[in-house]
């Protein structure tokens, strides 16, 4: 996906980085491979599933998952992003392929589909506040990334205790900032030193609990302290509370508290604040700027069900900013976020109307173009 600076794209309507690209840049900004799903979500249920008996849900949606939720999250706020990953040849590949490529304008160059691979499917069932998901897996076929990874201004990857990914080195070693989160480590051990690709890493963004486990400390304050004697950029996530992070670099140092919102679903809200940091970073804003941002998207996505269906774009960050801005004479929590977001205001022109985007596919029998049949 590639666009002349300054021209509209009809799929993501703001580029973030337009003031900022020459002809020598890579043709990618982001790059990340993984494993993409199909996944299935059924909404309003009115409790969790009950041995025996057949639930109704009142809603449901699809949308190509994993590594996609990522991957959804950074083409839709605007950065150019390709993605490595194995796709079947049975219809959920076909969907998940089309509604990346086509509807969210992911570059699937480096991907490939592989004849008689069973895709991999989750089922998501949310309920209370609450979420159960079943997932069905054949044997995944070799790793995606195969000779050198494209150059781009950066790439994703996920720390795993004990698993070193070669790609990653070689992405760095192409001058890509490499952004990273970590697994949970089942071993218990907590050791930075069995994170072998650390080194690597240009930003790393746990959360609270993962963060304080392995700096051994108690709380999120400490734990950013002691991971940015590791990394360049250390952030550390808090959820609704929002994030602290310590950019070593610039040597600044912020605390942005979260937006406080009705949370329904807050699966992919992680992927959603990386790429909404992702993004500010390689854009150059001052880091509260990039955390305010960050806590933004995540926010906007848990309002919705899904994975890369709730990821926000441009036009639903304009829809809210225009809200806060109408509202900010009607109290001071409202002029307030008024002046915490006032960047904003310099980000998104006129041209960008209250438009969310539609979320969900009700089946995978429709065509991604066919966006009359959305819902």
């Amino acid at each position: 996906m590639s666009t002349t600076a300054g021209t509209p794209d009809p799929i993501h309507p703001i580029d973030p980085l337009a003031a900022l690209r020459a002809s020598t840049d890579p043709e990618h900004d982001v790059y990340l491979t993984g494993t993409v799903f199909l996944d299935i979500i059924f909404t309003g249920l009115d409790h969790a599933p009950v041995r025996g008996t057949e639930s109704w849900a009142r809603g449901m949606g699809s949308s190509p998952g994993g590594i996609a939720n990522m991957a959804t999250a950074l083409a839709r706020l605007g950065l150019h992003t390709t993605l490595a990953a194995a796709f079947g040849t049975d219809v959920y590949g076909d969907y998940c392929w089309e509604s990346l490529a086509l509807g969210e304008g992911v570059d699937l160059t480096p991907s490939r589909r592989v004849p008689g691979w069973h895709s991999p499917v989750t089922v998501s069932m949310a309920y209370e506040g609450e979420r159960t998901m079943v997932t069905h897996e054949h044997p995944a076929p070799p790793p995606a990334v195969r000779g050198e990874p494209p150059r781009s201004r950066a790439c994703v990857a996920t720390f795993e205790p004990g698993r070193q990914e070669d790609w990653v080195g070689r992405a760095h070693a192409q001058g890509s900032k490499i952004f990273a989160d970590v697994g949970w480590d089942e071993t218990g051990r907590w050791d930075p030193a069995a994170l072998p690709d650390l080194p690597y890493a240009h930003a790393f963004l746990p959360n609270a609990a993962e963060a304080q486990r392995y700096t051994r400390t108690d709380s999120p304050e400490r734990a950013v302290r002691a991971l940015a004697e590791l990394v360049p950029i250390a952030v550390v996530t808090r959820g609704a509370e929002g994030a602290v992070a310590i950019d070593s670099l610039t040597g600044e140092r912020a605390e942005v508290p979260g937006l406080p919102v009705d949370a329904l679903d807050p699966t992919g809200a992680g992927d959603v604040f990386v790429a909404g940091f992702m993004t500010g970073t390689l854009a150059g804003w001052p880091l509260a700027d990039r955390l305010a941002f960050a806590n933004l998207t995540a926010a906007l996505s848990v309002q919705h069900f899904g994975g890369s269906l709730a990821a926000p774009g441009w036009p639903e960050v304009a829809a809210w900013w225009n809200r806060v801005r109408r509202a900010a004479d009607g109290g001071a929590e409202a002029s307030g976020l008024a002046r915490r977001y006032a960047f904003l205001g310099d980000l998104i022109p006129d041209r960008v109307r209250d438009c969310p985007r539609p979320r969900a596919l009700p089946t995978i029998g429709f065509r991604v173009h066919d966006s009359a049949q959305r819902s």
